[in-house]
């Protein structure tokens, strides 16, 4: 599967972001083959399984110019390479505790020439910023990474959308949120019609987290 189910699902994409797009395969194919950040079976079904599934997030919400967004866990950089392409007036951050994932993110980044990412070899907890959402791809159960990121979403918020986590996970979330009564589940199944997407979901928490 190539780019161009990227441009069906979003048909409003500029030249620059297109070629930004159709350059991710290459990219990560070369950089696989030294430092292995996805499955061989994943590689193959790249435009699918990592760059569609990231911008999940992009049919819940658009991202205001100048919003800061901080990746936890990004691995290879997803979801937040894809949505930098999406979305190049706003600041996004990425860090995970693997440095030869950060090193394939600064690589990647580097190669599409855009410029509006930052990705730091760090824990999340050792990150002293705030930003507007939080955004991640199943890392760990809600009530830990509620924990990890606690503190780290600013109280000003200027999006339709409270400022809060958006985590694309797959499964039966019932058990992990029971604690966060305020917690909204969007099938991606809504979105996108390919069969991958017919158990994965987007969570969005906004940043009250109440509990029971």
């Amino acid at each position: 599967m190539d780019a161009g189910i990227i441009n069906h699902y979003f048909p409003d994409l500029t030249e620059i972001q297109q070629e930004q797009f159709g350059l991710l395969a290459a990219l990560y194919q070369d950089w696989n083959k030294k430092i292995n950040v996805v499955s061989r079976k994943d590689i193959d079904e790249l435009y699918l399984r990592h760059v569609l599934h990231s911008l999940g997030i992009a049919k819940l919400i658009t991202f205001n110019p100048g919003a800061r967004v901080l990746d936890v866990g990004t691995g290879g950089g997803f979801p937040g390479i894809p949505l930098a392409i999406l979305f190049p007036d706003v600041q996004i951050t990425m860090v995970d505790a693997i440095g030869k994932k950060i090193k394939v993110v600064e690589e990647v980044v580097e190669g599409l020439g855009i410029t509006n990412t930052r990705a730091f070899h760090t824990r999340v907890e050792d990150l002293d910023e705030q930003f507007d959402f939080i955004v991640s791809r199943a890392v760990a159960a809600m009530p830990t990474f509620v924990h990890w990121v606690k503190g780290k979403i600013s109280k000003q918020s200027s999006h339709s959308l409270k400022n809060g986590i958006l985590y694309l996970k797959g499964g039966d979330l019932t058990e992990e949120l029971k604690l966060y009564r305020n917690a909204q589940i969007f099938d991606l199944s809504n979105f996108f019609v390919e069969d991958f997407f017919e158990t994965k979901k987007l969570v969005y928490l906004p940043m009250k987290y109440q509990r029971n």
